[in-house]
């Protein structure tokens, strides 16, 4: 693995598990191509992200109104500045008590230790299924 690569997904994973915002949103370029598929109505964390400020309305949302109850992570893999980590992870949605399992798949692009471009791939049916009262 690139050792930049290594490191800047190394520190994305540390600073997501410990909910350092901070941090997190200066591992991003200040544009990045930001994707996450779902139904945004639902889940208004899910959508099209372009800048620092956007993605950190994310994680504020993500993390105002979802409870993490378990991650792993299986793999991950790169191609120099591309990186791909495979895991599971489990979820309880705050608005509803509904607990979301998913397998997820993140796609990240990384050039001079920034992240540019990021994809989470997740079972957003089962999350939109969550959401419902």
């Amino acid at each position: 693995m690139n050792n930049n690569t290594q490191e800047t997904v190394q520190q994305f994973l540390h600073f997501l598990s410990g909910r350092n915002l901070t941090e997190l949103i200066n591992l991003f370029s200040d544009t990045v191509d930001w994707y996450i598929p779902g139904d945004e109505q639902k889940a208004p964390w899910l959508g099209v992200r372009n800048n620092k400020q956007e993605i950190s309305g994310f994680f504020e949302l993500l993390w105002k109104n979802t409870e993490p109850v378990s991650a792993k992570i299986d793999h991950i893999f790169n191609d120099d500045e591309n990186a791909v980590i495979t895991g599971e992870f489990v979820t309880k949605m705050l608005a509803t008590g509904h607990i979301v399992e998913s397998l997820f798949c993140i796609q990240m692009r990384i050039q001079n230790n920034k992240i540019i471009r990021y994809r989470l791939l997740e079972d957003s049916l089962a999350v939109s299924k969550a959401l419902e009262k």
